[in-house]
């Protein structure tokens, strides 16, 4: 093997998306598209699937292609020495104490290397993702191309020691782009500092509109017993995403509504190991409790059914203890249906209390908000309502596509701009107003 693995891109259309956002969304994004055409745009990451940022470039570099790019996709090879060591700095980049050793740094420079070595072709712009290829660009410093770091989690508190091993590779990246100005991390300088939020696609199989009579006969199929009360999570069985709080609120609920069932869907990713032990602690819990349910990308729960689970509960809940985006809140407000979540990082530009949810920072709320939702269900209707005109307005693919051209052409001095301006945290979008989506809590259908 001696190049990084070659993602094979979906097929997208800019313009199927005229429906969604309106004709002057898309022709804002193609006036900008037309500086780039033919402008060579790599992303690298560290896996093609199981995460929000694999979701994210399944969605943007189809369509970036679409826009007349040649743009290309990578990963990184699997390699689980390596991963368990940058789950570390994942982890530790998020605040969790605790450094590395010699010998886990050694590893990562040792396979950073190897990579470096696999990254051939001419590019105008590369853009890497997060703490796992971060050290590339110091090794192919003879590269021409414009290189950006991507830091999609929350790295405002970071571990010191990791940090500082970690931060002498990403100051010699031209551009850094973060969520939120919230998580640059401290003593940070070199690069340009540019603030981008995620977005949900509408147009994948998890996001598009499905009639509610096929949501329900999906999650039927499952176990689930439509006639009760659903909650469902969905996320990566990560502890930062606090899977055993949200048992421990579904439990504090039950002692008022005995009715009411939990299910927890989690994707399994190839650079996470640490969710597979995360993943059997739960499961324990789940074959003693027959209202408690976790469904996996291997026992069955894909995007198509994930859709629909999230359709059909009565309340979503992300109870993220620290968080960069978290693409399954606005994908549940989407829907909506009204989330619980914790009160932290990038769930914070998606929805405030009582637009879209309610934001927490215990069990105990989480139980509360979670029970006053399923007890006032015209109120939580209201509520997920003004969550999906936010979702319309703010956290839609194409504006950011829009953010990304902008970005690549201030790289590149295309068209007009000598700069990129770094927008405002979510500022939203001038879109049309279309009618709910099918599917949604809205729809009476049966």
């Amino acid at each position: 093997m001696n190049s990084l693995e070659r993602v094979i891109l979906k097929r997208k259309s800019l313009r199927d998306y005229k429906p969604i956002v309106g004709g002057a969304v898309v022709e804002e994004i193609q006036t900008v598209a037309a500086d780039l055409k033919g402008v060579r745009l790599l992303h690298i990451n560290s896996t093609a699937y199981g995460g929000g940022v694999a979701e994210l470039l399944n969605s943007l570099v189809p369509l970036e292609a679409d826009c007349g790019l040649e743009v290309e996709w990578r990963v990184l090879r699997k390699d689980e020495s390596f991963f368990q060591v940058t789950k570390r700095i994942h982890n530790a980049l998020q605040g969790r104490a605790g450094g590395l050793t010699r010998e886990e740094q050694e590893t990562y420079l040792r396979y950073s290397d190897k990579c470096a070595r696999m990254l051939a072709g001419n590019y105008d712009v590369i853009v890497v993702h997060d703490p796992q290829p971060a050290a590339l660009p110091s090794l192919v410093p003879s590269h021409a191309a414009k290189w950006v770091w991507r830091c999609h989690i929350d790295t405002s508190e970071p571990d010191p020691q990791v940090w500082g091993f970690l931060k002498p590779f990403v100051q010699q990246y031209s551009t850094a782009v973060f969520t939120m100005p919230e998580f640059v991390p401290p003593d940070f300088s070199g690069p340009t500092l540019v603030f981008i939020p995620p977005a949900i696609d509408p147009l994948t199989a998890k996001n598009r509109a499905l009639p509610r009579y096929l949501c329900r006969e999906v999650v039927a199929e499952f176990g689930v017993d439509l006639a009760r009360p659903l909650i469902v999570q969905v996320s990566r069985f990560d502890p930062w995403k606090d899977p055993q709080g949200v048992i421990d609120a579904y439990r504090l609920v039950k002692k008022e509504l005995p009715q009411v069932q939990l299910a927890l869907i989690g994707s399994m990713a190839e650079d996470d190991p640490e969710g597979w032990e995360v993943y059997k602690a739960i499961r324990e819990q789940d074959e003693k409790d027959p209202d408690l349910y976790t469904f996996t990308n291997i026992t069955g729960v894909h995007a198509h059914e994930v859709n629909a689970f999230q359709r059909v509960a009565d309340v979503a809940v992300q109870k993220s203890l620290r968080e960069g985006f978290g693409l399954v809140v606005s994908e549940a407000l989407w829907k909506e249906t009204p989330v619980v979540a914790g009160d932290t990082g990038g769930i914070r530009l998606q929805m405030e209390n009582r637009v879209g949810g309610f934001l927490v920072h215990s069990v105990e709320e989480t139980a509360k908000w979670v029970e006053y939702l399923l007890l006032h269900s015209n109120e939580a209707e209201a509520i997920a309502r003004l969550g999906w005109e936010r979702v319309r307005d703010r956290f839609l693919i194409p504006r950011l596509l829009l953010d990304e051209l902008r970005l690549v052409r201030s790289l590149v001095g295309a068209g007009q701009e000598a700069a990129f301006a770094a927008m405002e945290p979510a500022s939203p979008l001038t879109l049309v107003t279309p009618a709910p989506t099918t599917g949604g809590k809205s729809d009476s259908g049966s």
